[in-house]
């Protein structure tokens, strides 16, 4: 079985960073890509940050010049590192890894539970 469980959140002032981490486990061959959601109350979940296994990357505009998303193949983990957080990037931030190959399958897309941000203002 493979898994997504993400770490990193908590309350920050706004101004402040955090970086969170999305690591996942079981017996994994590969992934392709991976990205950063988020949902905010009463929105819907919108994409932050997505990084290829070349790691190339892409942003949304709301948070470029901001977040900077990374990972490490080796250690199947990707990571958002927040930096001058706003109260608006208060949300539940989610992990997705897509077209994982895995030791007897494949999944298409995996989700992690979620980690939640809360900025104050």
């Amino acid at each position: 079985q493979v898994q997504l469980v993400e770490s990193g959140g908590g309350l920050v002032q706004a101004g402040g960073s955090l970086r969170l981490s999305c690591v996942a486990s079981g017996r994994i061959f590969s992934i392709n890509a991976m990205g950063w959601y988020r949902q905010a109350p009463g929105k819907q979940r919108e994409l932050v940050a997505s990084i290829t296994s070349s790691v190339s990357t892409s942003y949304a505009d709301s948070v470029k010049g901001r977040f900077t998303i990374s990972r490490e193949n080796s250690k199947n983990t990707m990571y958002l590192q927040m930096n001058s957080l706003k109260p608006e990037d208060t949300a539940v931030y989610y992990c997705k890894a897509e077209s994982v190959v895995v030791d007897g399958g494949y999944y298409a897309t995996i989700w992690g539970q979620g980690t939640q941000v809360t900025v104050s203002s």
